[in-house]
């Protein structure tokens, strides 16, 4: 059989498909941005239908790249942004509303209610996470509410409900698959992650009818054959995590005490705990890192809502960048003798603060700043954040006595000037991987590996190869002061 496994990378604002060869090299690639919907403010929505389209068309485009035929692909597998939610008709497919974002705020009244009630402790026990409308849950019961007839026709049987994996199942499979896997199920507010299974006091209490959920599987596993009408062969889809995971995945962070960091939209970090169900008490998320044979590892995670995100408001929203690339050569020109702080909350802030009203704050404008010292101040805003995550991350999680060496991926990592400065703030070496399509990576190496075309867990992390570390250089008073600074300016940023 080939070596050739395709990666499906359903992202927040784009699709990518990506063939990789039998030594894991890219030899085809397809990407496709698609709309962002915000019917209120805080609201964040995408259309289904669109996302469906953007997935066929770059499979098509990396297949054609890549001068390949689907009947050479070994497998498929699929990563995708995770806690967005999608409800549609088990009869035909058709979504009954647009896909609800993990960046939508909408539910915090709700959240806000259950922890009133006394809840949260119960949620947190259950599913490692925090009553936040970031997750699923609450989503998924907002929809059911909203949406007219909704609630009555899931209690039908006559509504799916999915994060983004399930629903590009039921479509690839023509509606042969509702399944999603682990990792994707422990981000929804409703799956016990301790005895891997859907929590029926936590769907009574959201009001979500047990039989409009997926069925869940191991990360390597069976979800299904491709259609054969879609691409020109019918594929096996053999692995499936949650974007955050497949990133962990595709680092080879298979060790406890191993972390990786990701930086696109937002910042997410992950810290592999092993076995070992470690529950915070920082506000950090404790998740499933992955499955595999039936065996759950377990992380903790820290998530930031913006991070690239900031760099294309700078972009978009005030025009003083051409291109994001632009933003690392602007902030090595700022001038020192200025500390201007960015407060990226612009859906609110995100680990281990967990604040959905703060709002965005910049802090130490003077006359003489300009684009430069605003550059510096959106990608110092990231490392800051980091440097929060890790914090409460080796509070939470003491039995890893080593050094921590980040690995890093994602579109902000390209920068030289970006890495050198999260290492300073750090204070500990940053890893930059020789492939950054980590996320990819991770998903393919599942399939690939459940097709037995590719190496197993252990081959596959001896692969992992670094193409530069970067060393903590900052005076530690410099970086002392530089962190009280950005303290201070969450502290005046926090409602």
């Amino acid at each position: 059989m080939a070596g050739y496994v395709l990666a499906i990378d359903q992202g927040t604002t784009s699709t990518r498909a990506i063939v990789f060869d039998g030594d894991m090299k890219i030899v085809g690639m397809g990407q496709k941005e698609f709309s962002q919907f915000f019917p209120k403010s805080g609201w964040v929505e995408h259309d289904p239908e669109e996302i469906w389209e953007s997935v066929v068309w770059t499979v098509k485009q990396a297949l054609k790249e890549a001068r390949l035929k689907a009947s050479e692909i070994a497998a498929i597998g699929i990563t995708n942004q995770r806690e967005t939610v999608v409800v549609w008709e088990r009869d035909g497919g058709r979504p009954i509303h647009n896909a609800i974002v993990w960046q939508d705020r909408r539910t915090a009244s709700f959240c806000d209610k259950l922890k009133r009630q006394g809840l949260e402790k119960l949620f947190t026990r259950r599913t490692g996470l925090l009553l936040d409308p970031y997750f699923s849950g609450t989503k998924l019961s907002w929809m059911l509410s909203n949406v007219k007839g909704a609630r009555a026709r899931a209690a039908k049987g006559e509504l799916c409900f999915g994060t983004i994996d399930s629903f590009l199942i039921w479509r690839l499979t023509g509606g042969r698959s509702h399944v999603t896997d682990a990792t994707n199920a422990s981000r929804t507010l409703l799956f016990n992650i301790a005895d891997n299974r859907w929590d029926e006091d936590l769907l009574e209490v959201l009001q979500v009818p047990a039989g409009m959920l997926p069925e869940v599987k191991d990360c390597a596993d069976h979800f299904g054959i491709c259609d054969e009408g879609l691409f020109g062969a019918a594929i096996p889809i053999l692995g499936v995590a949650g974007d955050q995971q497949a990133a962990t995945i595709g680092q080879a962070c298979f060790e406890p005490g191993m972390m990786k960091s990701t930086y696109g939209t937002g910042c997410f970090a992950v810290l592999n705990t092993g076995t070992d169900l470690c529950r915070s008490k920082n506000r950090l998320l404790t998740t499933i890192a992955y499955r595999l044979d039936g065996e759950t590892t377990y992380a903790l995670e820290g998530s930031i809502f913006i991070a690239g995100a900031a760099v294309q408001w700078l972009r978009d929203g005030l025009g003083i960048l051409e291109r994001a690339s632009q933003s690392g050569e602007l902030a090595a020109e700022a001038d020192p003798q200025q500390e201007v702080y960015l407060v990226p909350a612009f859906t609110g802030l995100g680990a281990p603060h967990w604040d959905p009203e703060a709002r965005g704050a910049i802090f130490g404008l003077t006359r003489a700043t300009g684009p430069a010292e605003l550059s510096r101040a959106a990608l110092e805003a990231v490392c800051y954040q980091t440097r929060d995550l890790l914090d409460a991350m080796r509070k939470d999680w003491r039995s890893h006595g080593g050094e921590t060496v980040l690995r890093v991926d994602g579109g902000m990592v390209a920068s030289d000037w970006t890495m050198q400065r999260l290492a300073d703030l750090l204070d500990a070496p940053v890893d930059r991987p020789t492939i950054l399509e980590t996320t990819a990576l991770g998903a393919a190496w599942l399939a690939g590996s459940k097709a037995g075309v590719w190496p197993d867990r252990k081959a596959f992390a001896k692969s992992w190869a670094r193409q530069k570390r970067f060393e903590p250089s900052m005076d530690e008073k410099l970086r002392n002061a530089k962190l009280r600074g950005w303290k201070d300016a969450v502290r005046r940023t926090l409602t």
